[in-house]
């Protein structure tokens, strides 16, 4: 299954715009009805006091009657919108409440889904996600008549910072490191921690080996830089370096655990020989 973990999942909340614009005309209608309201109401007390201060025409008794009326069913229409609105007012607050439990609840699966597929320490992809688009690599490979490469990265003498320092000491070199190493990555490439202080890396569509030979060169230049680090106040600045295995498709192996095995393989070639790197030695059947 592909594993797709920037999926937005807030697409499906409904938002609470429209309805909040319908209460505001609706607000607005019951302003103007009220108005009309004060204003008939007006106008009868001063019909009243006319006709009782002088003799009037049925005709204009009944009009008064008429009016009188329609003063009553503006008042009432004024007294249902307000009803009507308080119920949509209601509606409202319910869908932003309703909105913000969404809103928190897909927060939450995003964080679990990026946990889920990322290390907690660098951020980098862990080794499902790195297994994952491995294998959507060679899919796309296989289809396409592409060539791969995945590196095993491991730093050499790591052991030795913790022991010195602290694993506050390694962990900050391992970020340091981890930046260093998505500086370094193309756009189609990924990097992962696959735990401890090793790292894979996977190159799509390569072209030919020289290239992922300076691809190699360049991370272990990278790598080498110092990185300054604090320790109990004081700034450090240790120096590591790094083996890098090379296994490449198809030859060193067609599926996602023959390559990164090879790879694995390879890495500790360049860890005896203090190579820096080194290719799969021959091909593996996969």
């Amino acid at each position: 299954m592909r594993i797709d973990p920037s999926v937005d999942l807030s697409k499906g909340a409904q938002p609470t715009k429209s309805l909040s614009k319908v209460l505001d005309k609706s607000e607005r209608v019951k302003d103007l009805v009220e108005e009309c309201a004060e204003d008939l109401a007006s106008v009868n007390a001063a019909l009243k006091q006319e006709l009782a201060e002088a003799d009037s025409l049925p005709e204009v008794e009944k009009a008064f009657e008429k009016s009188v009326a329609v003063e009553n069913k503006v008042q009432e229409a004024s007294d249902e919108l307000a009803v009507v609105n308080q119920a949509l007012e209601n509606e409202v607050k319910e869908r932003q409440l309703l909105e913000h439990q969404l809103a928190t609840a897909v927060e939450q699966e995003e964080a679990a889904r990026h946990a889920a597929f990322h290390d907690p320490l660098t951020g980098l992809p862990n080794r499902l996600l790195f297994t994952d688009r491995l294998e959507h690599g060679l899919a796309q490979a296989q289809r396409h008549g592409w060539t791969l490469a995945v590196m095993f990265v491991d730093l050499d003498d790591f052991k030795k910072i913790n022991d010195s320092h602290g694993h506050d000491a390694g962990d900050s070199l391992l970020l340091t490191i981890a930046g260093r190493l998505k500086e370094n990555t193309r756009g189609d490439d990924t990097v992962s921690r696959h735990g401890g202080d090793e790292f894979l890396y996977l190159l799509m569509e390569v072209q030919d080996e020289k290239d992922i030979t300076l691809i190699a060169e360049e991370i272990i230049q990278a790598i080498r830089v110092p990185c300054d680090i604090s320790v109990n106040d004081l700034i450090i600045r240790p120096s590591v370096k790094a083996s890098i295995g090379i296994s490449i498709f198809p030859k060193d192996g067609t599926t996602a655990e023959v390559l990164i095995q090879s790879a694995d393989e390879a890495m500790y070639e360049a860890k005896r020989n203090k190579s820096g790197y080194a290719f799969a030695s021959s091909p593996t059947s996969a």
